[in-house]
């Protein structure tokens, strides 16, 4: 008895089912109904919109170069800069499937590729348009309102995050999804979630309470531990400083709460207390002249030192130590060295011409014969 052929692929083909059946049929006419002219006009129309829009945007590009810095005009411009070459591509695809007959998978899929497009598109214009705000903002602030910076830098941040997540629940409804079940789900989802990146969660809010409570703001030097810098940036999960020494180094928020901080860039003015000795045979008429010398030194700095104290505080043990303060009333700290080797040339000066001796450590041995008286 002969042996049954094995059912032929188009035996298998389901057509009661669409999808199915558009696939049988793509397969027995492979114009799909569409005349040997549709099918050329499609590329063509492709084509055309892709060079179209891709002129257009570059002339847009041009045109933005010669508008006015600041003004609305060159805002809105800049920001139609920011057009990638992908979304156009699959609205000029899209564009050219219309001109065809097409199964419903093509049609789908064409659909869903330029809905997708055209949100990305949208995406980069509304982060494009955050950045041609927080960028010159930033610069401009950093100077006047440097705590203003690190509000800005976090609310720069969350508005890319809610863009980006607007723009995929969007998406995902154009594609079918059941958004509104989908959120409720992650009630659910999002208590996992929140477990398994709770440190992330942990440098989230620490940045919030940096944005808030403001404890340092961009461009103020701090001591964390035994690290030291100038902040450069503070971000949704790390703060970077910059060293004396140059490198960069990367804080974790939450570590950086925890610590203890000191914090120089609110400093207003510096306190300076100095301790100076002279020998033991100066003359007491001159050792009463050194306060006076001291506070004229401090005092010629005019408003870049403030005279607070000047007393002799103590006989040391090789010399008689005179005690004084001031405050220079800049917290930079290259003024404050200038102002510190300047009373400290004038106080030498002032010693050098009423011969007083500085003192330095000495030692004075006394030597005894045996059996001398």
């Amino acid at each position: 008895m002969p042996e049954t052929p094995p059912p032929s692929a188009w035996d298998q083909i389901d057509f009661t089912n669409p999808e199915t059946l558009d696939v049988a049929r793509l397969a027995v006419d492979p114009l799909y109904g569409n005349t040997p002219l549709d099918w050329l006009a499609a590329p063509l129309i492709a084509i055309a919109v892709f060079v179209a829009l891709r002129l257009f945007f570059r002339f847009v590009g041009r045109l933005a170069e010669r508008q006015k810095k600041g003004s609305w005009l060159a805002f809105g411009l800049a920001t139609l800069t920011r057009t990638h070459w992908l979304p156009i591509l699959l609205v000029s695809l899209r564009a050219g499937g219309m001109a065809l007959n097409l199964p419903d998978f093509l049609e789908s899929a064409l659909r869903l590729g330029s809905g997708a497009g055209v949100l990305l598109q949208f995406g980069l214009w509304a982060t494009g348009a955050v950045e041609a705000w927080a960028v010159p903002a930033r610069a401009r602030y950093l100077s006047r309102n440097p705590a203003a910076v690190t509000t800005m830098e976090i609310g720069r941040i969350a508005l890319h995050g809610f863009i980006w997540a607007a723009l995929l629940l969007m998406f995902l409804d154009h594609a079918g999804f059941d958004v509104t079940a989908l959120v409720a789900g992650l009630g659910i989802g999002g208590i996992a979630v929140a477990l398994a990146v709770q440190n992330l969660l942990g440098d989230l809010l620490a940045s919030v309470s940096i944005a808030m409570d403001k404890p340092f703001v961009v461009g103020d030097f701090l001591i964390v531990g035994t690290e030291k810098g100038t902040v450069e940036n503070i971000g949704i999960k790390t703060t970077r400083l910059r060293s004396l020494s140059g490198e960069q180094i990367v804080v974790s928020n939450a570590d950086l709460l925890a610590s203890r901080i000191q914090n120089y860039g609110r400093m207003y003015e510096r306190r300076t207390g100095v301790t100076i000795g002279v020998t033991y045979d100066t003359p007491r008429a001159k050792l009463e002249l050194i306060p006076g010398m001291i506070k004229a030194a401090i005092e010629a700095r005019g408003a870049q030192a403030r005279f607070d104290r000047a007393h002799f505080a103590r006989y040391g043990d090789f010399s008689l130590d005179f005690e004084y303060v001031y405050y220079v009333t800049s917290p930079d700290y290259a003024i404050y060295m200038d102002v510190q080797q300047a009373i400290n040339l004038d106080i030498h000066k002032a010693f050098e011409d009423s011969g007083i001796s500085f003192a330095f450590p000495t030692q004075t041995l006394y030597v005894r014969r045996e059996g001398a008286t």
